[in-house]
């Protein structure tokens, strides 16, 4: 039986059990989250759905919209990007750093590495209406031709998630390969690098010798591993964490953080 969502928050998380969360905190966590990582849905073991302002805690469920570690089944989360649907993005942009560009070169492409998809926005945060999918001091900009993807390896799939975040496992090594690279270029300073698949220019050594900024991982790490970054036990602002969740490297360049990971039911004591 799936524990209480404050029961979770405690177990994993002591020093919020002096909080004594309640459904009410709870609610507010999920809809006034800033990226809107989280939604709450009907629970399903219900006879019939409840009010949409009910307060019953057991009415409900609380999950993650994107960033899960866990295995999820994509198809039952997600809607499909497809060339038949129609839905393809106009703008498919992944924010890195420049400490990491090397590494990602040498794996081929964007991996998803320790999560079940790699995460791109649907423009940068300068951008109005854009509420997830990047960090908001990406250095870097890669952006992704998703149409052609979709034409020469339909093997891989393309989601967009309920909060506007655009996913994909990659292919069957988890990248999403340099040649569907349609622009990649440094947000503030570097110039263009990549135009249309093919590298155009080299990214400046002191640009490239640049360290990641604080809380962003170890060893080609980013997001979810390092001290200072990640899932650790953080206070205050979201996304500033204490010491880093994972070991630093595990998720390079990871580009948002989630608490909750599965599907919960939302009980109150």
């Amino acid at each position: 039986m799936n524990p209480a969502a404050h029961q979770i928050l405690q177990m994993q998380w002591p020093r919020l059990k002096s909080l004594n969360s309640i459904f009410a905190d709870i609610r507010t966590a999920v809809t006034d989250n800033a990226k809107q990582r989280f939604s709450m849905k009907p629970n399903p073991s219900l006879p019939e759905p409840p009010s949409p302002s009910s307060e019953n805690p057991a009415d409900w469920m609380i999950r993650a919209n994107q960033g899960h570690s866990i295995a999820i089944d994509s198809a039952a989360l997600l809607i499909p990007i497809t060339l038949e649907a129609g839905n393809i993005p106009e703008i498919c942009v992944h924010g890195t750093y420049f400490a990491f560009y090397e590494e990602i070169l040498k794996s081929g492409g964007l991996k998803k590495m320790g999560r079940n998809h790699v995460h791109f926005g649907t423009g940068v945060p300068e951008d109005g209406g854009v509420v997830s999918g990047m960090r908001g001091d990406a250095e870097m900009l890669i952006y992704v031709d998703v149409k052609r993807c979709l034409e020469e390896e339909p093997e891989v799939k393309w989601w967009v998630s309920e909060n506007g975040v655009i996913l994909t496992e990659g292919d069957g090594e988890g990248v999403v390969g340099t040649r569907f690279w349609k622009r990649v270029e440094g947000r503030r300073e570097g110039g263009v690098l990549w135009k249309d698949g093919v590298k155009v220019a080299e990214l400046e050594e002191g640009l490239r010798n640049m360290k990641a900024p604080m809380g962003k991982g170890g060893r080609g790490g980013g997001g979810r591993g390092g001290r200072g970054g990640g899932r650790g036990r953080g206070r205050g602002k979201e996304g500033r964490g204490g010491r880093g969740g994972g070991r630093a490297g595990k998720n390079s360049d990871a580009n948002t953080e989630v608490i909750i990971e599965e599907t919960k039911a939302v009980e109150e004591t």
